[in-house]
Parts: structure tokens; sequence; C-alpha cells
């Protein structure tokens, strides 16, 4: 399993090595961009990952001017973010490889397997968390 994820990866950062934005990050982009002012806490949550992980790879998309943070008015301790019309075009750009990407995979699949591959998959991952 660990084979065929980085394969699909490795074949992924093919289809948008045109874009310096790791899966993670375009995953990242893809939950703010769906939930528009989410927490960072629920983020971090939606991701899996640790907060300071997660603070590492905002900063980073801050940074690139992809993602706004704003201060709660309710919790001054607390952020939270949206994309910037740079981070919205950048989405829409990684969206269409990762459609590109999907499209390899359902061939290699098959379309008639791809739902019980899917099945399997939230299975797996459902009793391994």
């Amino acid at each position: 399993m660990r084979r065929a994820q980085a394969a699909s990866f490795q074949a992924y950062s093919r289809e948008a090595k045109h874009i310096d934005l790791s899966p993670g990050r375009f995953a990242t982009l893809l939950l703010i961009g769906r939930n528009p002012g989410i927490s960072q806490t629920a983020l971090s949550r939606a991701v899996g990952s640790d907060k300071s992980t997660l603070t590492f790879a905002l900063d980073d998309l801050v940074r690139r001017g992809l993602v706004s943070r704003t201060r709660l008015r309710k919790d001054r301790r607390a952020y939270c973010l949206s994309l910037t019309a740079a981070g919205e075009r950048m989405l829409a750009e990684l969206t269409e490889c990762a459609r590109r990407h999907d499209r390899n995979l359902d061939r290699i699949i098959g379309p008639r397997d791809r739902a019980t591959f899917l099945k399997i998959l939230r299975q797996i991952t459902a009793e391994l968390s």
C-alpha cells in the first residue's frame, strides 16, 4: 500500500510539476477553500496533523500569498483561514491536475472496480485509524 501511495504521489507530482506545491499543501488549500473561515484547530483535526506541523505548512502558504489568517474577534488567540485570490487560482489549477490524475487512476483501476477499490480503502482507514 505504501508503494502504491508513493507511486500515486509521484504521478500527481509529475502532473503538477509546473506548480511548486506538495500534495499535502494542496489538501490544505482544498480544505480551506471548501471551508472559508475555518479555524486552525478545526483544520488541524480535518487534516489529521498536529498543530505545530500545520502551523509550519500554513506559514508557508501565507508567505506565498495563498492563504490569509485573520484573528477571530471572539478569541484573539485563534485565527480563521481563507484563500486569497492567488490561492483560489492555485487551487483551481491544482484541482485540474488532480482531475487528470484521477482519470489516469480510473484508467488503471477501471470504472467498474473504482467503487469497490474506494470502499476497501475506506474500510482499511476506518479499521486502522
